[in-house]
């Protein structure tokens, strides 16, 4: 691509990422009301349609002012690295062939690290904020991710070996014309999708912010635009992990009839559902019992898919 072709496709990106998490959340809520026995927004525009655009306008106009005491250059920072991460992380995502901005060799573990951001703006957002419940709900979030992300990598690194590339264009080839990883790696995808709801922050594995103890953690003090940067981190990690899961483990673009983009973007929204579905079905664990899941179930499993997967990679090899 030449550089203006790669400056407009970046332009169109964040757009359409921009709209399609607003969309998601009048999508969430509509969804939820449905599974909840409720209505749901259904007031503003057909269908509350147009509910994500008045909320955001509400959001754009509320006054937003950190408490007494707060670090001021923590509490502004935070909600900027909840959002802007997840949109540079979407930089090395292929939609389809060549429609990709930027098609890097380590393309999964560029988009792994900037999951891994998002806890910096939950412990900054906490401690800038200067309250009990937000630094409660930090030292959970950093916790939390230090458990989760101990298998996360480990659980795609199945579909790695497979591929023999971590460039997300050459995992999507290795799919085609054969079975997706999905039914090579079971394991790895459970693992997967559970540990991309723990870096989304989505419900069984929101206890940073779970408003039953700690009002809302992290994002107690936050209000106004700073608010809405978090809840679209939020929301663009969840879209985030969902290309990931579709490029590793169904296949990227691949799919009959329909363009190539069309069915990536099919795959994420039948990802994003399940998201849904788990937050109204599941009720949240224990935080005790969540830290140890992972260390104690998860990891150790993660490791043995990696082991079974790794031998009999090197078998065929051989």
């Amino acid at each position: 691509m030449s550089v203006l072709l790669i400056a407009l496709f970046s332009l169109v990106l964040l757009l359409a990422l921009l709209g399609a998490a607003g969309v998601f959340t009048w999508g969430e809520r509509r969804l939820l009301g449905f599974l909840q026995e409720r209505l749901g927004p259904n007031r503003v525009g057909p269908f509350g349609f147009l509910q994500w655009v008045a909320d955001t306008l509400k959001l754009l106009t509320k006054e937003d002012a950190p408490p007494a005491g707060a670090d001021l250059a923590a509490y502004r920072l935070a909600p900027a690295l909840a959002a802007f991460p997840m949109l540079a992380g979407f930089g090395v995502v292929a939609f389809a062939p060549r429609l990709v901005i930027s098609d890097l060799d380590v393309g999964v573990l560029f988009v792994m690290g900037m999951l891994a951001l998002t806890v910096w703006a939950l412990v900054l957002g906490a401690w800038g904020s200067r309250n009990r419940y937000a630094m409660l709900g930090g030292l959970r979030a950093a916790a939390q991710m230090l458990a989760y992300e101990s298998f996360l990598g480990l659980s795609l690194m199945g579909c790695v070996l497979l591929a023999g590339s971590f460039r997300m264009g050459d995992i999507v080839a290795a799919q085609e014309g054969g079975l997706w990883f999905i039914l090579l790696q079971p394991l790895g995808a459970a693992l997967f999708f559970l540990a991309g709801l723990a870096a989304a922050h989505r419900l069984p594995f929101d206890l940073q912010e779970s408003e039953q103890d700690l009002v809302a953690g992290f994002m107690t003090e936050y209000s106004g635009m700073s608010f809405a940067l978090f809840f679209l981190g939020e929301y663009l990690a969840i879209l985030l992990v969902a290309a990931l899961f579709t490029t590793l483990f169904l296949g990227g673009w691949a799919g009959p009839i329909l363009p190539g983009p069309v069915w990536f973007g099919l795959k994420i929204a039948a990802i994003s559902v399940v998201f849904v579905w788990l937050r109204a079905a599941l009720p949240r664990p224990r935080y005790d019992q969540l830290i140890s899941f992972a260390w104690k179930v998860a990891l150790p499993l993660a490791l043995l898919n990696l082991l079974v997967t790794a031998w009999i990679a090197v078998g065929r090899a051989a």
